[in-house]
């Protein structure tokens, strides 16, 4: 009962915490929507049908207690690459978060691209991933209604447009999934202490009535002792 005290309040706790994240990391994540979506009205976020390289950006969590948010993002992740792979078509995962890392390498290690975990100690490099999927391409929107001032040709103002897209993108990303992390944690925890104030409740029932039998037993062997003395 006491073991089972002690774990509801750290539930109780590690809830508490996942909803003060949640509060900030939220505010981070709404701002952060403001930068991809126009860019990506602009640009699109399809990709070109000449592509010959797909990746799958998977994205997960360091740490676990966060309910089945993890597993849902492998499988899909997994269904994509089944989805876009062919005889003519290489299709990689790149990996951001230890969970991920660890279902993904169990099976899908030959089409492991790159890996990057902890990302609050280690912050996403952008050159880390585009450095190596620069021949994936995409689709560019037209900017021939735009009139250009400068030096830059339209071509170059479409790439470093593409660029700056994909960085807002992979960064909101990331928001959003610690954003659903901390909430799945929040909510898990939830369920914790609710299901430890259960199990407490039917321990003390059972703890109760077992003292109770005995207390019973005991006064039943004095009344009998009694008894006997008097006969």
């Amino acid at each position: 009962m006491k073991s089972v005290k002690n774990i509801q309040k750290i539930t109780k706790a590690m809830k508490m915490v996942a909803a003060s994240k949640l509060r900030a990391i939220q505010t981070k994540t709404e701002n952060s929507r403001g930068l991809w979506q126009p860019f990506t009205a602009l640009l699109g976020d399809l990709p070109g049908a000449d592509v010959k390289k797909n990746v799958v950006v998977t994205i997960s969590s360091d740490k676990g207690l966060c309910g089945g948010i993890n597993s849902t993002s492998v499988k899909i992740s997994k269904g994509l690459h089944k989805l876009n792979s062919g005889p003519e078509k290489e299709t990689k995962y790149v990996i951001l978060g230890e969970k991920a890392k660890a279902q993904l390498v169990r099976d899908s290690k030959k089409d492991i691209e790159l890996i990057i975990t902890e990302l609050q100690k280690n912050p996403l490099n952008y050159t880390q991933i585009v450095e190596r999927e620069a021949e994936s391409g995409g689709k560019l929107g037209d900017l021939d209604s735009y009139e250009v001032e400068g030096g830059e040709t339209k071509g170059e103002i479409l790439q470093n447009l593409a660029e700056f897209q994909f960085s807002c993108t992979m960064f909101n990303a990331v928001l959003e999934n610690a954003c659903s992390e901390q909430g799945a944690r929040m909510s898990a925890m939830d369920s914790s202490s609710r299901n430890a104030g259960d199990m407490l409740d039917r321990l003390t029932l059972t703890y109760n009535r077992t003292r109770q039998a005995s207390i019973t037993t005991e006064l039943i062997e004095i009344i009998s002792g009694a008894s006997a003395l008097e006969g």
